[in-house]
């Protein structure tokens, strides 16, 4: 949770730019991998995170502090931005941008991120084969490093069920990759 959370939304229902400003640029980078990962294309997921800002931004007056962090609210509506994307594209899109998930590879040796980018590009071409709320589950906790108690309070579950859902979700995917190999 990002230090003085709670004052800067209360700045930003009183009308302070520069205070939603300041949330903006704490969680766009989050928001954005999370996108990113559902949309796969890096344009769509650019357009659906501003949406999603926007929305956050003209619904603010409606946001209600409930113990969890301002950014359980945007994933929340980052997600709905996606699922009514989708509603209206209803096309599938690629997964083209998949290296530019903010996994920063390190390893100056070449061979080594090739297979690395290649494993992490199966991986979310899987994950796209599994249900959504199971996709949502597993990029929240392991792109975006949510703890279990936000990620059910932003999909509207209790944290034993998320652990469930993750669970179940790590199986499927596992299974979908050694179909694969």
């Amino acid at each position: 949770m990002l230090e003085d959370e709670l004052d800067l939304v209360k700045k930003t229902k009183d009308g302070e730019v520069e205070a939603f400003g300041l949330l903006y640029d704490h969680y766009l980078p989050k928001i954005y991998k999370f996108v990113l990962v559902k949309v796969g294309r890096r344009e769509e997921a650019e357009d659906l995170t501003h949406q999603a800002f926007l929305k956050a931004w003209q619904n603010i007056s409606k946001y209600e502090y409930k113990g969890y962090s301002f950014g359980s609210w945007l994933y929340r509506i980052a997600r709905n931005t996606v699922y009514d994307y989708y509603r209206q594209a209803k096309s599938e899109l690629g997964i083209e941008d998949a290296d530019n998930l903010g996994l920063l590879i390190v390893e100056s040796d070449i061979e080594h991120e090739t297979e690395k980018r290649i494993a992490l590009g199966r991986i979310v071409k899987h994950l796209k084969k599994l249900k959504g709320v199971e996709e949502d589950v597993l990029i929240m906790r392991f792109v975006n490093d949510m703890p279990i108690k936000e990620v059910a309070a932003t999909l509207g579950k209790s944290e034993g069920a998320i652990k469930l859902i993750q669970n179940r979700a790590i199986k499927s995917l596992k299974g979908l990759i050694s179909q694969e190999a």
